[in-house]
């Protein structure tokens, strides 16, 4: 074999292995990539993909659904999967999906006890529909000025949850979506 198609089978090999190794994701990770809730509680999804959502769930209730799934104590995780969940469901109506990130906006203005949760809840919910973008049926306002990962570190600067900083790590795109 001569030396310089030797160099280009090793060159090959090299090259295909460096590719090989990288792990193939596909999809938005605060999207496509189901939580472990633990038992906690969440909104309603029928079968095994990423966004097979409830037909029989009644849309209406979305909003007030996910304020009551959010509630203290709801862990991290659950709140992130709620979210994605609830992202799914409001992609196909724009009214009610502007109308839980104005609702969840409006949470994390409140200064109370429970402020670092709907501070992060507002944040990964914002970031949580930027990536579902192509999924809405029409944009939502407003969203597009919401830097969601600027306000799930103030949470996680307020709690110090590690679960809070793997949500951080998620949006910037510095973790593994699967926890």
């Amino acid at each position: 074999m001569p030396h310089h198609r030797r160099l280009l089978v090793v060159a090959s090999l090299v090259v295909a292995a460096l590719f090989s190794t990288v792990p193939a994701i596909a999809g938005p990770p605060l999207l496509c990539f189901p939580f472990d809730t633990g038992g906690a509680p969440s909104l309603p999804m029928s079968g095994t993909g990423w966004r097979a959502i409830d037909p029989g769930y009644d849309v209406s209730r979305l909003v007030a659904d996910t304020v009551r799934l959010l509630a203290p104590p709801a862990p991290v995780i659950a709140r992130m999967e709620t979210m994605r969940r609830a992202t799914i469901y409001a992609a196909a109506h724009p009214k009610i999906a502007s109308l839980l990130l104005d609702t969840l906006e409006r949470r994390a203005a409140t200064k109370d006890a429970n402020a670092p949760q709907a501070i992060f809840d507002f944040g990964y919910l914002a970031e949580t529909y930027k990536q579902a973008k192509w999924m809405f049926a029409a944009p939502v306002n407003g969203l597009d000025a919401i830097d969601g990962s600027v306000w799930v570190m103030k949470a996680y600067a307020l709690q110090r949850d590690p679960s809070m900083q793997y949500a951080a790590q998620l949006i910037k795109g510095d973790a593994p979506p699967v926890k």
